[in-house]
């Protein structure tokens, strides 16, 4: 494409884009963006001036991709799909046009976990955001943004909103996946208003916008200016910091950590947690450097999984079943939103986690003045719907989805919240996160042990769980998730699932258990009205016990099943008995009800949480 070739008579080029006059718009990985021509798309690309800029704008003809409806989590599919022609630019182009007018002159915030891709998929989404009308980038360095830090970014500087480069606990790399997402003017994940409009706008793409100004340094902190376009590379931790110090008791936790008989490890697993633990407990907390394990971030996670569990986290859980093992650790996703929290020889469940945080709030001096209420996904062990009816708190079960929460947030109603696939958060932000958990617990423990003298008997990370269940009994908890599963197959398993449901009245026997009801759970959002069907089908038993069936979407290939597990018990003789074997009955029953092994061929889970 001749850039002189796409002038329009007046227009004219200034500053930087003078300089790049003679140049294509199209970055030096041209692959990843070039003009495809249909039937009705064969003149030549042109170049239209945008209102109140002087950076020229080019406009390159594209046509429509199959597969990119975004979904809870944005968009995610493997890498070398991202990397293919116009398929990023044409989903960031539609996001823009989806927004409409409402961009012309804001600002938007841009980052992301550091996976493979993502410091080319900058350069391309900076000159889409330019060429649309945003007076200006804020961008990471390097091209890094933790999820949560977005989050705070947006929300404390007030700007429009950010696009987030990650396929969060998924593997990275050319042979793993990429990931985008677009947070709101509050911080929140785009509601389905926008997703679904992205998705319609995806189907009839035909133009890209793109700015002609050259590849910027992400690398270099600091301000720069394409005519009136301003791209701004900043730290990508200070601002995060900034939100947390306003939660968190950072010189009580720094007394805390320095404690000679206290030890803790946090897991960055190679992700995007490791440049801000290591600034956050070491540099801040005063921990040591050794405290932060894997914290150099790698575009493919050094060749690892990025999902904080027993499983991919299990050179973690081996140094906490260890020999001298520390009484605090904690892990950390892909893009820093999750959390997984170990003590010595003990693991704490996602659902017990915010349940156990939910009722030592008090601990936090940012929830001093009480909680205005709690929230869990419909998965989520009721562990927390139990804190809540002891300290009186309202509370509501959501589909999955962290969206859900934030409606609920945005109106007063929850301070604190949580999945059972590792999210925990509070209202300091609109996204789940992995460090906020970190440090509620951390507030916990230093909480705990004030009187205890050093050299005295720590309480460590069992001892609080084993006084909630004390207080409030246990919900055994266990989640099965297999994988890549056939799409095929995984709809057998749903359907088998569906069809009991269909059969199964108040009251039918099941094993040893009496059926309650069992329904695909409904929700209607108590804020808007908004409705969501078909949120997992779930069977739950007099006596509290539940069995849920869900297809996650997070997943880049095939279909992932998820299988919970739930049973409640208050006798303290089981509390600490293991929940797999506390659970055997239930689980048999699931698996026989659902037919999951026979219609799928697997013998075992992929993951047991």
């Amino acid at each position: 494409v001749n850039s002189n070739k796409m002038l329009h008579s007046g227009s004219r080029l200034t500053g930087a884009s003078n300089r790049s006059a003679n140049r294509s718009c199209i970055p030096s990985n041209a692959q990843h963006l070039r003009p495809v021509r249909g039937a009705q798309q064969q003149q030549q690309a042109r170049q239209a001036p945008l209102v109140a800029m002087a950076t020229a704008v080019k406009e390159l003809p594209t046509q429509p991709i199959e597969g990119q409806k975004t979904g809870t989590s944005g968009l995610r599919k493997k890498t070398n799909v991202f990397m293919g022609p116009n398929y990023l630019a044409n989903w960031v182009q539609s996001l823009f046009n989806a927004l409409g007018a409402e961009i012309k002159g804001k600002t938007l915030c841009l980052g992301g976990d550091g996976r493979y891709f993502g410091k080319e998929a900058s350069q391309i989404i900076i000159k889409l955001a330019a060429g649309n009308g945003f007076s200006k980038v804020v961008v990471g360095q390097n091209a890094i943004m933790a999820t949560p830090a977005m989050s705070a970014l947006i929300r404390r500087k007030k700007h429009y909103g950010g696009i987030i480069m990650s396929a969060s606990h998924n593997p990275g790399g050319p042979e793993g996946d990429f990931g985008i997402k677009f947070n709101y003017t509050s911080g929140e994940p785009a509601p389905e208003s926008i997703t679904d409009k992205i998705y319609g706008e995806t189907q009839k793409v035909s133009t890209l916008k793109m700015a002609d100004m050259p590849d910027v340094d992400l690398n270099k902190i600091g301000s720069s200016k394409f005519g009136d376009f301003e791209l701004e590379v900043i730290d990508p931790v200070e601002d995060y910091m900034a939100q947390l110090k306003e939660v968190f008791d950072f010189e009580a936790l720094k007394k805390f950590v320095a404690r000679k008989d206290f030890k803790m490890i946090f897991d960055a697993m190679h992700a995007v947690t490791g440049p801000y633990a290591t600034r956050i407990l070491v540099q801040e907390l005063g921990a040591p450097a050794s405290t932060v394990k894997d914290g150099v971030s790698s575009p493919d996670f050094n060749g690892g999984h990025p999902d904080p569990n027993l499983t991919y986290a299990k050179e973690l859980v081996d140094i906490m079943w260890g020999a001298n093992a520390p009484t605090f650790g904690a892990a950390s996703d892909g893009d820093g939103d999750r959390n997984m929290i170990l003590g010595n020889g003990f693991f704490v469940t996602p659902s017990d986690s915010v349940a156990m945080i939910a009722a030592n709030a008090s601990c936090i001096p940012y929830f001093k003045g009480g909680l205005k209420g709690v929230a869990r996904s419909m998965p989520t062990s009721a562990a927390l719907d139990r804190v809540a009816k002891g300290l009186n708190l309202p509370y509501f079960e959501t589909p999955t989805g962290w969206k859900f929460f934030c409606n609920l947030m945005d109106a007063g109603k929850c301070s604190i919240c949580g999945e059972e696939s590792f999210g925990t958060g509070g209202d300091h932000i609109r996204e789940k996160d992995g460090l906020f958990a970190v440090l509620a617990w951390l507030s916990i423990l230093a909480a705990k042990n004030a009187n205890v003298p050093e050299g005295g008997k720590v309480v460590g990370v069992k001892d609080v769980a084993l006084e909630h269940w004390n207080k409030f009994g246990r919900n055994f908890f266990s989640r099965y998730d297999y994988e890549e599963v056939a799409t095929d197959a995984a709809n057998k398993v749903m359907a088998q699932v569906a069809d009991v449901i269909s059969k199964s009245p108040k009251g039918t026997k099941m094993g040893d258990f009496t059926l309650d009801f069992a329904d695909n759970f409904e929700y209607v959002d108590p804020i808007d009205g908004s409705k969501a069907s078909k949120q997992g089908l779930r069977f739950v038993f007099t006596d509290g016990s539940r069995i849920i069936f869900r297809l996650s979407g997070t997943g880049s290939s095939g279909a992932t099943i998820r299988m919970y597990i739930e049973q409640y018990s208050n006798d303290p003789a089981k509390y600490e008995e293991d929940a797999q074997k506390a659970l055997a009955p239930i689980i048999k029953l699931a698996l026989e009800l659902s037919q999951l092994p026979q219609l799928t061929g697997r013998d075992k889970p992929t993951v047991i949480t």
